[in-house]
């Protein structure tokens, strides 16, 4: 998976132009205009105004896709909230260099205020005072495959052998993925023959580079996934991995490889535990409709009656906000925020239920 996914010169996010929105293969909430990030922007400038007054602000944006979701928050907040936006930093952490060079071609030419923009990686980053953030970011890190043969925990392997990947069931490569059931109080070895998931230890090497950094403030992580008792129901018997090409969805990830992309479903129990663990405090989780709406996307989709003359851009940004909550599309996204040296009794308007 991570060489189908960011092989330098293969990979489905290095290789080609990506393609995000309805005409690509996949679409995100980003894809539906403005409303997303501007209304992130307000939990964002709230995450900053819960930490007192402050000189300096850093929004570390890991994952920036094609630009668009920076350049939606930071001319929001230009506009808007113009003190706050020039106390910010803002950082973006990507690990593609195509992608790269294509956010700062976008950023560089839609910024409408300069501010201080930093590419950089983990390496580089310095300890902020900020809130790191994502927008299904987690879900495309490489996973380990977990089948259950004869009672014991087999690791799905792949060899290329007469032009085609085969899969090998062996023996776990690690202790790790025994013990990530152990933490979740999943007894994963009673679980039928055939039984077939995921696990993605990458998401804590993530966490941990987030607590290394994060000397106080807060990470907001949205992305598609489930609690652990749902992630590993036994009726999930075939796990949760999706493939995606031009909007058609399957689970062979040997198809069209590095023109595809390949994601699995977050298991935010697993988030919530390794960040206690590493010192980051649960401030709170929703969906994304709940979310949106608790930030004002509701008076958003009263006002545009009013607002446009144009009856099909009307009912054009009218069906974009209602897919932006659509309880069995994005709206059922998962908004996990977490938090490090916060008082925690400090409420965040995004996690106030809006219904």
């Amino acid at each position: 998976m991570e060489l189908a996914l960011y092989h330098p010169e293969f990979g489905y996010y290095s290789s080609r132009d990506l393609n995000i929105g309805k005409r690509g293969d996949f679409f995100t909430s980003v894809s539906l205009g403005a409303d997303f990030g501007e209304l992130l922007a307000q939990q964002l400038l709230e995450c900053c105004q819960n930490l007192g007054s402050l000189d300096h602000f850093a929004l570390v944006e890991m994952g920036a896709g094609s630009g668009h979701l920076a350049i939606d928050i930071l001319n929001y907040l230009s506009q808007k909230q113009p003190d706050f936006y020039h106390k910010i930093t803002y950082y973006i952490i990507e690990i593609s260099p195509r992608l790269r060079a294509k956010q700062q071609e976008y950023i560089n030419t839609h910024l409408e205020v300069p501010v201080t923009l930093i590419w950089c990686d983990w390496s580089e980053l310095p300890k902020i005072t900020g809130c790191f953030f994502s927008n299904e970011l987690v879900d495309a890190f490489p996973v380990e495959q977990i089948v259950i043969d004869n009672g014991q925990l087999k690791q799905v392997y792949v060899k290329y052998e007469q032009e085609k990947f085969h899969e090998l069931l062996e023996p776990p490569a690690t202790a790790e993925l025994l013990e990530y059931f152990q933490m979740l109080e999943i007894d994963i070895l009673t679980y039928p023959d055939g039984y077939r998931t995921e696990v993605n230890l990458r998401a804590r090497q993530w966490l941990e580079n987030i607590a290394r950094k994060l000397e106080t403030g807060y990470l907001i992580t949205i992305d598609y996934g489930y609690a652990a008792q749902r992630y590993y129901h036994q009726q999930r018997s075939e796990g949760t991995l999706q493939c995606y090409y031009r909007q058609h969805r399957h689970n062979d990830p040997y198809f069209r490889t590095g023109q595809q992309d390949i994601s699995a479903s977050v298991n935010f129990t697993a988030l919530e535990l390794w960040g206690a663990n590493l010192g980051l405090d649960l401030v709170g989780s929703t969906k994304q409709a709940l979310f949106l709406m608790s930030l004002g996307l509701g008076d958003r989709l009263n006002e545009i009656s009013f607002s446009s003359n144009n009856i099909n851009e009307l009912l054009k940004r009218r069906d974009a906000i209602h897919q932006l909550i659509d309880p069995i599309g994005l709206g059922n996204l998962q908004v996990l925020i977490q938090s490090k040296n916060i008082d925690q009794t400090l409420d965040l308007r995004g996690l106030i239920e809006a219904f």
